[in-house]
């Protein structure tokens, strides 16, 4: 790396080569809604294990799990496009490829 308030057109800087762009993961996942009932109904159960016999107290835990699982899933509305994109316009924006055995 050329020292501070040197200039580049002199010593370029060589930047490091890409193989392909992409964004990991553009669309964020939504956090499952019953995770909630969920943790709440085996929280039950694991205090209920004992001899007892039944996880009577735990059924309006169970009935919300149900009802949280049976609700239809709202449709995953818009996807990003950015990877599709990134990949159409990388030719234009590495330049040109020298082939190779050429020295040019």
């Amino acid at each position: 790396m050329p020292p501070k308030g040197a200039s580049t057109s002199v010593n370029p800087m060589r930047l490091q080569s890409v193989s392909r762009l992409k964004i990991r993961h553009p669309d964020k996942q939504e956090a499952n809604p019953c995770i909630g009932p969920m943790t709440a109904m085996l929280s039950c159960w694991a205090s209920s294990a004992n001899a007892t016999g039944g996880s009577q107290g735990c059924a309006g835990l169970e009935k919300a799990l149900r009802e949280c699982m049976d609700k239809p899933r709202p449709k995953s509305g818009h996807k990003s496009n950015i990877n599709y994109h990134l990949s159409r316009l990388y030719p234009q924006i590495k330049g040109p490829e020298r082939r190779k055995g050429s020295l040019g």
